[in-house]
């Protein structure tokens, strides 16, 4: 067996691995989506401007976190980090339950930071994927860590549906401990996760040859400048319209349970394309599938701005997370090919800092927005972001000389 097949093998492995630990540690960020703004309007007595609050802390702690998640592992490895990041997961989850019991809404806040501090370990999934193997490999290895979402998607807010009342009248504790449970179970899962074997004299002598470089100069490439932003909008757009989504269904008279499906079938709708995203890739190159992406998020304002019934609400949100997977994850996979092995975790933390500190922003905003502004006001705000994102495709592939269907990437 060559050292590539070797690597391959080794990718495969932790793919598999790094996508039943999205399962279990990726359960906690859509049970904290889904009801860490109802929660909050219910300790704020229906302030709705307020409600959103505990959503927005748990981006503030992604955005927190991204910087030591990296450094964390740039010393102790991804192994001893991603089971770092579940334990947080796990305490998160336990302080927003004793929040909610307690009738403490900086309690829940402070647990709404934890968890989203956990899923700033939880982001770096995707690059761990990619620390070995060819390249084909990686991107496929990218595409397989997203695709666990799935699992996420549908035990998260089937958690919340079926253990919510378990503490009634005192709603959605028993919906936080089953977030603690599940983190508990992937500190094991993730504890599987095997490092590459050490690089051979002939790559040991070629990383020799490309040192890391400042981050000056990084981020002035145009595949960097494009990637960021275009993974910032498809992020933090989704964050904007699903946070404020569960307020508005409920806003318009439909039950919690059907929001609650609504926000299910959206997380499914962001990690499912993830079987075939890879291959989109490879195929049409990251820059077609981003820009695909975008067209997306513009087609669930659309629709979303077109009616009020169930119908609209959840073919919007469904719209809208298959946006966010085409648009994130190439943008990811675009992000890749801007830094050597030396400044990996740099670029991975700066990146992550910028993504989740614009996703803060925009669920902060999101409260404020559906209370003054509402549900229509929101949506018009996605598409103008998409037209200028794609004006920056189009500019990186003028400034690239690439035509936009390479399949290089």
């Amino acid at each position: 067996m060559t050292a590539l097949d070797a690597n391959d093998r080794l990718a495969r492995r932790n793919a598999a691995v790094l996508t039943a630990a999205t399962a279990f540690n990726g359960s906690v960020m859509p049970i904290a989506m889904t009801i860490g703004g109802l929660a909050g309007l219910y300790l704020m007595a229906g302030e709705a401007s307020l409600a959103t609050a505990p959503v927005t802390a748990a981006q503030v702690g992604a955005a927190l976190g991204a910087v030591p998640a990296a450094a964390l592992m740039r010393r102790a490895g991804r192994r001893i980090g991603f089971m770092a990041g579940a334990a947080i997961a796990m305490i998160g989850c336990l302080l927003a339950a004793f929040g909610l019991l307690q009738g403490t809404f900086l309690l829940l806040v402070l647990g709404m930071t934890g968890a989203g501090a956990a899923n700033a370990f939880i982001a770096q999934y995707r690059f761990a994927a990619a620390d070995v193997g060819s390249p084909a490999q990686r991107t496929k290895a990218i595409s397989w860590v997203m695709a666990g979402g799935v699992a996420s998607a549908v035990i998260g807010p089937q958690a919340v549906i079926l253990t919510r009342d378990w503490f009634a009248p005192i709603p959605f504790v028993g919906a936080f401990l089953a977030g603690a449970a599940l983190a508990f179970v992937g500190i094991f899962v993730v504890g599987l996760l095997r490092a590459p074997a050490p690089v051979t004299p002939s790559a040991a002598e070629a990383a020799a040859a490309q040192p890391a470089r400042p981050l000056a100069a990084i981020v002035r490439q145009p595949v960097f400048v494009v990637s960021v932003a275009c993974a910032v909008a498809s992020y933090a757009l989704m964050s904007l319209v699903m946070t404020a989504a569960p307020l508005a269904m409920v806003g318009c008279g439909i039950d919690q349970d059907t929001a609650v499906l609504g926000i299910q079938w959206h997380v499914i709708a962001m990690f499912a394309p993830s079987f075939v995203t890879g291959k989109l890739i490879l195929r049409f190159g990251k820059q077609a599938v981003v820009a695909a992406g975008l067209a997306l998020l513009a087609g669930s304002a659309l629709v979303s701005l077109a009616g009020l019934s169930v119908a609209h609400f959840w073919l919007g949100l469904i719209l809208l997370g298959i946006g966010w997977n085409f648009g994130f994850v190439g943008a990811t996979a675009m992000l890749t090919e801007t830094y050597r092995p030396s400044e990996k975790s740099r670029v991975q933390g700066l990146n992550d800092l910028i993504v989740f500190g614009s996703v803060a922003l925009a669920s902060f905003s999101s409260g404020r927005l559906i209370d003054t502004a509402g549900w229509t006001t929101i949506n018009i705000i996605v598409l103008p972001i998409v037209v200028a994102c794609f004006a920056a495709l189009l500019w990186g592939w003028t400034a690239l000389g690439r035509r936009p269907g390479s399949s290089a990437g």
